[in-house]
């Protein structure tokens, strides 16, 4: 480790450090990405990825810095930590870490597999309560068609608790993932209001792929085309839709009840 602790907020390091925080351009052209918090941290080093930069203020993590594998540690001082600290409870500990290409020919299926597929997600705090959801009930993997955000938001990571990394995931055109999983045998479940059947009269025991679109515009007309079967999900108030996190949550529990409780369907 340094020896002097980072005092400035004009350190070059951590300009570089607040610069990926805000800006996907710095993250594409860099190969880095930001992640905040010592279990978050954890989680990322247990999948593999690599920690090119340690930032930790020892006024917070003591010597618990140590037991994260990094190639630089920088110590910063507490003023400057609580500056570039996103959020309380993160154990003084954030780091820069070593993005990874997410393609779809890298996802490996179980017999059964289970898909989420999200079309165009823009706000990153849902597609990381997707990932954590799907990270709950054993999703084989979560792809996302034709993002509107940066896979490697700090908010998604945030949302997600980590989960981003222990669930595969693929980014790529709709048009691919449909290719895809018509190739791999995978049934296609578009969440739709239209011409559709409650989902819990919806046979997801087989291999299945969960189609959701954004809140505001749905899916789009090609997912519809490509579908086994549209589903949707009761709508008794005045609402006619709900949070895309919410919705892909409930989905995924009725695939797993209907795969584990006997006699389920």
């Amino acid at each position: 480790m340094e020896r002097e602790q980072v005092s400035s907020m004009q350190n070059p390091k951590v300009k570089h450090l607040q610069e990926l925080q805000q800006k996907s351009q710095e993250r594409r052209r860099s190969g880095l990405f930001v992640v905040e918090g010592r279990r978050e941290i954890e989680r990322a080093v247990g999948h593999g990825y690599k920690v090119d930069t340690l930032f930790c203020c020892t006024d917070i993590c003591g010597n618990d810095w140590q037991q994260i594998a990094a190639g630089r540690v920088v110590p910063l001082a507490a003023p400057i930590y609580n500056k570039v600290a996103y959020r309380g409870g993160t154990e003084g500990m954030i780091a820069e870490v070593v993005a990874r290409e997410h393609r779809l020919s890298e996802l490996r299926l179980s017999e059964r597999p289970l898909v989420v597929v999200l079309e165009s997600v823009e706000k990153p705090g849902n597609l990381g309560a997707v990932l954590r959801s799907a990270d709950a009930v054993g999703a084989d993997a979560v792809v996302v068609c034709d993002p509107l955000t940066d896979l490697y938001n700090p908010n998604i990571i945030r949302s997600s608790t980590g989960a981003f990394f222990s669930v595969p995931t693929a980014v790529c055109s709709s048009d691919e993932c449909i290719a895809w999983l018509k190739g791999n045998g995978i049934q296609i479940l578009t969440a739709q209001l239209q011409d559709s059947h409650l989902y819990y009269d919806t046979d997801m025991r087989g291999p299945t792929a969960l189609v959701m679109g954004t809140e505001a515009c749905g899916l789009t007309d090609r997912w519809r085309q490509a579908a086994d079967a549209h589903i949707r999900l009761p709508m008794l108030g005045c609402a006619d839709s709900l949070n895309v996190s919410v919705s892909a949550a409930v989905l995924m529990y009725e695939a797993l009840r209907q795969r584990t409780v006997p006699g389920a369907l």
